[in-house]
Parts: structure tokens; C-alpha cells; sequence
């Protein structure tokens, strides 16, 4: 998952708080929350807190409305590919060329349009992290004050622990407090307008790996 790769580069420093952070002495008395080195799980994070879930539900939702959308469109093309194909002997050769030719432009505007689909979906998809952590940096550095710490890393970064505590699941309770499930902050799913061009998502294999392209008939046949 690509969004993943940019959420596992990200490390919140001290010095990102302006006026610096207490020492470790200074800081409240947290129980086992007191540490200048804090480690976070940002995968955990986003797929543990309530606006990562609906996140994830709203992405899966729209693939599996496109998935449907695709088979709905693709069993329309057949159709007309196959009344297209016995209307052949009816026609000239050039009327049927041209008949042939408006039904490949139509395909080919169908899986161009289905691509840019698609497309959007996953860029959310990656974006997604994204957001969800801008919206819980305040968090992490009120988090990161009352530890006392100067500095929270990704914990696959963090090769050996030794005094370093893991603060994942107060994060995760810190931003479901904070932003709920984030309607109307990150990540809406868009609506499809009742009225918009039906959109067939063809060769996307991130929407459906094993939609297959409708052959366009051949115009050079009818001259058999």
C-alpha cells in the first residue's frame, strides 16, 4: 500500500513545538508515559482510530460500487456487440464500418473514463493517511509535552528499545476524542450525482482485475 510508505517516513521532532518541550523531569507524572524518546505505530494508528476505519469502509464501498458499475456496463457491451455483429448482414460493408468504428469509440471513451475513475479512487486511497495525520499532529504533540519527550519516531524505524515507550494506543484514544471518525474533516467518499454518465470501470486492476475488454467487430468481415 503506497500511502503506507509515506506515513513510515514521518517523524514528529521537538522542534516543532514552539518555546521547546519540558525535560523529562519537568514533565507530568503519566505512569508509564515518561520518556524523551516516544515510538508510535502509524499503521496501527490510522487502522485503530474511528476516522481511519471509515476511511478504509468508505474506500471499500466505492471500489465495490465501481466493481458493480463495471459488470453492469460490460454485460450492456456485449449485448450490443452482439446485435451489432448479426446486424452485419443487413448492411453495406461501409455502413456497417461505420457502425463498427462509433462502437470502438465508445468502448475506448468508456475505459478512458473508467481509468480516470480509478484512478481518483486510489489517490484518495493514498492521500487518506495523509490527512489523518495532519489532523492528529495536535495530538501527538500534546502527547509528546506531557511525556516529557523530544522526539516521536515510527517504531520500524527504532531498531532497539531500551527506554522507549510506545504510545500508539494513548494516540489512538487522543485523536478518537479529538476528531470522532473526521465527517467533514477527511476522507468523504463522493456521492455519484443521479444524473452523471454512467462510467464503466474497465482495465483498472486496482477496481477489477478480471474485467475483460468487448472485442470490436470487424468492419473488413461484412466484405466476406
Amino acid at each position: 500500500m503506497r500511502g503506507r510508505s509515506v506515513w513510515h517516513g514521518l517523524v514528529l521532532a521537538a522542534a516543532l513545538i514552539c518555546g521547546g518541550l519540558p525535560t523529562a523531569g519537568q514533565a507530568q507524572d503519566l505512569g508509564t508515559v515518561q520518556s524523551q524518546i516516544l515510538v508510535l505505530d502509524i499503521e496501527a494508528l490510522f487502522n485503530g482510530t474511528q476516522a481511519g476505519q471509515r476511511m478504509t469502509r468508505d474506500y471499500h464501498a466505492e471500489r465495490e460500487r465501481l466493481i458493480a458499475n463495471n459488470r453492469r456496463i460490460e454485460a450492456e457491451l456485449r449485448a450490443e456487440e452482439l446485435a451489432l455483429t448479426k446486424k452485419r448482414p443487413t448492411v453495406t460493408p461501409a455502413e456497417f464500418r461505420d457502425l463498427a468504428d462509433a462502437f470502438d469509440a465508445k468502448v475506448r471513451g468508456i475505459r478512458q473514463d473508467n481509468e480516470r475513475e480509478a484512478l481518483d479512487l486510489e489517490r484518495r486511497r493514498e492521500v487518506a493517511p495523509v490527512q489523518l495525520m495532519r489532523l492528529a499532529e495536535p495530538v501527538l504533540v500534546q502527547i509528546m509535552r506531557d511525556a516529557g519527550g523530544m522526539v516521536i519516531l515510527d517504531h520500524r524505524q527504532v531498531l532497539l528499545r531500551a527506554d522507549v515507550i510506545d504510545i500508539t494506543d494513548l494516540a489512538i484514544a487522543g485523536v478518537d476524542e479529538a476528531i470522532g471518525d473526521g465527517t467533514g474533516l477527511i476522507g468523504e467518499a463522493p456521492t455519484p450525482e443521479p444524473d452523471a454518465p454512467e462510467k464503466a470501470p474497465k482495465d483498472a486492476p486496482q477496481v477489477s482485475p478480471d474485467a475483460e475488454q468487448p472485442e470490436t467487430p470487424d468492419p473488413g468481415a461484412a466484405q466476406d
